[in-house]
């Protein structure tokens, strides 16, 4: 009788001892859930503390999900934050066609004819939604996966059912096409690459917004946003951009979603990309 009594005793001691310890893993909880953290990493001395700092304070008070990368050539620099995250496209993948465009023709030994240049420069320049739809049916996922495959993009998932602005991409994989697009390499032709730079040197005006923001004087700047509205997630903001100059030769992607208002969005991507700038012109 007395083993029973004492073997209950255990049972409820261990059961009490469960329900003490339920409200403290309960509390340690949040902390596991907390959002992923800047990384940084330099060849100059205090640059990698001094942008994981500042993009980490740019981003402190921002609501949605924002995904960084940054690499500068220069510097040996590299930020990312969620850098495999998934976002839907929108706009930012009309660079993705263009490039397959032109990693098609290479292949085929040929120029671009004059209707695809015009389309090309419509879909960039003014990101034009028809010029788009018209080059992704003419290349076909096919090519487009080659393309893909051909530039190390493993991350990126093409939209279905002629759907591009719905192609899942990631940070890693638009800083791998901007590396791709900013120096030699045999994926695309130095023709190739001089052209895509050149079209998103031109972007209209009303579409600098994004990376760009508060870059030096002298410094070149390319750009392609993206914008994009659904019922869920709200608004899709994105800006990739290629900068070279003041001793610098810099790519930088910035994908958001979770936005309440397209402007909201680009004010994010442009609080991130106005330290970025900033600090690498002091480093």
């Amino acid at each position: 009788m007395t083993s029973g009594i004492s073997r209950r005793a255990r049972v409820l001691a261990a059961a009490v001892g469960t329900g003490v310890l339920v409200p403290l893993v309960a509390a340690a909880t949040p902390a596991s859930a907390a959002p992923p953290a800047v990384t940084c990493t330099s060849a100059r001395a205090g640059l990698a503390a001094k942008l994981q700092k500042d993009i980490t304070a740019a981003l402190a008070t921002r609501q949605g999900t924002v995904a960084v990368g940054l690499y500068d050539r220069g510097t040996d620099t590299t930020c990312t934050l969620r850098a495999t995250s998934a976002y839907d496209s929108a706009s930012v993948v009309k660079v993705t066609v263009l490039a397959t465009l032109l990693w098609d023709a290479k292949k085929s030994g040929r120029y671009l004819t004059d209707r695809e240049n015009t389309l090309a420069r419509a879909m960039i320049t003014k990101s034009d939604n028809a010029a788009t739809s018209t080059l992704w049916k003419q290349l076909g996922m096919t090519k487009i996966k080659g393309f893909l495959a051909a530039a190390g993009m493993t991350q990126t998932k093409p939209g279905a059912d002629g759907y591009w602005g719905l192609t899942q991409i990631t940070v890693t994989d638009e800083q791998k096409l901007l590396k791709l697009l900013t120096a030699k390499n045999a994926v695309l032709s130095d023709n190739s690459r001089s052209y895509i730079l050149k079209l998103m040197g031109q972007v209209v005006s009303s579409q600098r917004w994004g990376t760009p923001y508060g870059v030096p004087s002298g410094v070149t700047v390319a750009v392609k946003n993206g914008w994009l509205q659904r019922s869920s997630n709200g608004w899709r903001v994105h800006s990739v951009g290629a900068f070279k100059g003041g001793g610098h030769d810099y790519v930088m992607t910035v994908l958001s979603h979770g936005n309440s208002t397209m402007n909201y969005g680009i004010a994010t991507i442009q609080a991130v990309a106005k330290v970025i700038h900033k600090d690498l012109a002091a480093s």
